[in-house]
């Protein structure tokens, strides 16, 4: 089941624009809560009288040198305290439309974390009519269309994951997917086989993230266990020449996210990512920004960022901005998908 909103094509750049705008993308793997930018975090703070441990947003900013993935989570939860409202959801989604709209975003896939809000006493209701009000006017706002995708937390029960489900069921209509995300290590996918087995039962596509932190045997699991229509991460494949092969035998589309492999300390430098030599094995490999608000750039900035220091051209742009609109969840609106393939492949680059 996904969440359809009317099509109207995307403005097209005026007749007096001459540099070409940013290449046109699909973003795949973000998550709308880790778009909560310094601003943002106070303003809603302020608006639902509380009160941040931080004196302001340089104080804030500064609190972003994470050593690796749970140093980053701890911050990341701690900060979701200002969102409490229908219209803070909105608002928080919102704004993230409009920054990816001007990075050339034409469709995005934004993931959310329903557990990490009921556990604060704020309804699931809140959270989905939030967000989805934001996505559904997505398209005459933003001219971007939308997916919605329900995250359970991997360091969570799975007893809590099918409570969540169970939640949900009301507002089907309007989530595309599941998928699993948090701290990875310590908690395969095979942990979660049961909500994901119900999760099909319903209707619902399948991602997880795999091979960030975790081994590729997790990326093994979240195929054959969990039955995934994506990888999230899959970085450490490269580790084992067999699941590359078997990746790219499958098609399998991995949402790659550069900058924040950086600041999670997964790559030392973004000169020493993987992506180029994963784009030669044939790796259906895409761009994106995972919790840009915490890891210094949009979809735009991973892809100029890429660009820069792995030394990418033009075609393996192409070929990433290509891939993004494979993967998405499109299947309902193929009109759609070719319509954006259409632009990648006629985009000049500057």
């Amino acid at each position: 089941m996904s969440h359809t909103v009317s099509v109207s094509p995307h403005p097209s750049p005026t007749a007096s624009s001459t540099a070409p705008g940013p290449v046109p993308k699909a973003e795949l793997h973000l998550h709308i809560e880790g778009t909560l930018e310094p601003a943002q975090a106070f303003a809603f703070a302020a608006r639902n009288g509380i009160t941040l441990p931080y004196a302001d947003e340089a104080e804030l900013t500064a609190a972003y040198a994470f050593e690796d993935l749970q140093s980053f989570l701890d911050l990341y939860y701690a900060l979701m305290a200002v969102l409490r409202t229908e219209r803070d959801f909105f608002e928080l989604a919102d704004a993230y439309l409009a920054r990816a709209a001007e990075q050339g975003v034409r469709h995005a896939e934004i993931f959310f974390d329903p557990q990490a809000h009921t556990c604060r006493g704020v309804p699931i209701s809140t959270v989905i009519e939030g967000l989805s009000r934001a996505l559904a006017a997505g398209e005459e706002r933003h001219g971007i269309s939308t997916r919605l995708i329900l995250c359970f937390l991997r360091d969570q029960s799975a007893e809590s994951a099918l409570q969540t489900l169970e939640e949900a069921r009301p507002y089907l209509d309007r989530i595309t997917a599941v998928g699993l995300d948090s701290a990875e290590v310590g908690h395969p996918p095979s942990k979660f086989r049961e909500v994901f087995a119900a999760a099909e039962a319903l209707g619902l596509r399948k991602v997880a993230h795999a091979g960030e932190e975790g081994p590729p045997a997790y990326i093994v699991e979240a195929l054959d266990v969990l039955g995934v229509e994506r990888i999230d991460h899959g970085l450490r494949c490269v580790e084992d020449p067999a699941l590359v092969e078997r990746l790219v035998r499958e098609r399998m589309p991995l949402t790659l996210c550069p900058l924040s492999n950086v600041r999670l300390r997964a790559v030392d430098t973004l000169a020493d990512h993987p992506l180029p030599g994963m784009l030669r094995a044939g790796l259906m490999a895409t761009v994106n920004s995972d919790d840009p608000a915490y890891f210094g750039g949009y979809a735009g900035e991973n892809f100029d960022a890429v660009r820069d220091a792995l030394a990418l051209g033009e075609e393996e742009l192409r070929t990433l901005a290509r891939n993004s609109f494979l993967a998405a969840f499109l299947d309902d609106d193929e009109e759609r998908r070719a319509r954006y393939l259409a632009e990648v492949e006629s985009h000049t680059f500057g």
